[in-house]
């Protein structure tokens, strides 16, 4: 059997502590492909390319067996919730 959706998420819950987190499994249960959006402060500061692979490092494990892994959005808390006055400047 592949990696569960359960499995994806606790290791990047333990590795990223993310504020946000939706993992789909999109393989139709054999778990060999994900879609993940993930909101977490360890993206501050990292263009979107270290965020990808700081996703993919925490994944090293799982990877061994996942097929495919789309990472939809890999965003910092400011970036899923601007502020109000953010967007009025």
């Amino acid at each position: 059997m592949g990696v569960t959706k359960e499995e994806v998420e606790i290791a990047l819950k333990s590795s990223l502590n993310p504020s946000h987190l939706v993992v789909i499994d999109t393989s139709g249960g054999c778990g060999a492909s994900f879609e993940v959006t993930i909101v977490s402060e360890h993206f501050e500061g990292k263009r979107l390319l270290e965020r990808h692979r700081l996703v993919n490092t925490a994944l090293a494990e799982q990877m061994k067996q996942i097929h495919a892994l789309s990472i939809k959005k890999a965003l910092t808390p400011a970036q899923w919730n601007p502020s109000p006055t953010a967007s009025q400047q």
